[in-house]
């Protein structure tokens, strides 16, 4: 006997993707402008939407791009946003000017990262922070949530490893609410077990919350920004991010600038 296996309705699909964002049907209509009748016939699937609603929804519903695709293949339509590789060469002009913001921030430390915060790209002064960190951490792909938190890692030389732990699995909760990808969901997870709990994110003492690294005999304080592209229109680079770090004092300064 052959079993089918049913692909997924859209209309149930968008649905949860609702309910995700914690709209009512009503909420959603007011912010799409589709009525609230046409929204209830989509998602119990008396009425099948066309690709351009279900973008227009997906968009309103700030639906990742991949997620996306997946929508309008379940609805029976192709997808509409391409994932290549990152190395691919149509994407060339786009990595090699995140790259030179990379080199750019120099001399102090920038990262370019992926959506579940393995390292694509590093510029030179993030070399001063790893040492005596695990080789095996190191090995491609580096994680930074996990080489932060390992007791392999920086952990022992982060003076408040609570407070930061707490930060980045806050940053790991609220990624896996946006995106619903199990990884992030695992990594959540992960920064819990490595910290024997879940960590409570207390208030930072001065305008920002820095991280405290001990590097030799000094103790850097940093501070760090995330820039994110806004106009991609490939899967790929939607979840790409740009992390710097910057001296939340002067002693960090000289380091750096040495």
């Amino acid at each position: 006997m052959t079993t089918v296996m049913e692909s997924p309705q859209v209309g149930p699909m968008l649905r949860s993707w609702r309910e995700r964002r914690r709209f009512s049907q009503q909420e959603l209509s007011n912010l799409s402008t589709v009525s609230t009748r046409h929204l209830s016939r989509v998602e119990t699937g008396r009425a099948h939407p066309t690709p351009e609603m279900i973008l227009h929804l997906a968009e309103n519903l700030e639906v990742p791009l991949r997620e996306r695709n997946h929508l309008l293949l379940a609805a029976g339509y192709a997808p509409r946003y391409p994932e290549r590789g990152l190395d691919d060469g149509s994407l060339a002009v786009v990595m090699e000017g995140l790259r030179g913001l990379l080199d750019a921030h120099l001399p102090y430390p920038a990262l370019l990262l992926d959506d579940h915060w393995d390292v694509v790209d590093a510029n030179a002064a993030i070399t001063a922070l790893l040492a005596g960190c695990a080789p095996e951490l190191l090995e491609p792909p580096v994680n930074v949530v996990r080489l932060c938190l390992h007791d392999d890692g920086l952990a022992p030389q982060i003076d408040n490893l609570d407070q930061w732990a707490a930060h980045l699995y806050h940053q790991a909760v609220h990624r896996a609410e946006r995106t619903h990808d199990p990884r992030h969901h695992a990594l959540a997870a992960e920064v819990a077990e490595l910290r024997g709990g879940v960590p409570r994110l207390e208030p930072a003492a001065g305008p920002v919350l820095t991280m405290q690294l001990r590097v030799g005999e000094r103790t850097l304080r940093m501070f760090s920004t995330s820039a994110q592209l806004t106009t991609v229109a490939d899967a790929a680079l939607e979840g790409l991010r740009l992390e710097t770090f910057l001296p939340a004092d002067e002693a960090t300064r000289e380091f750096f600038l040495l």
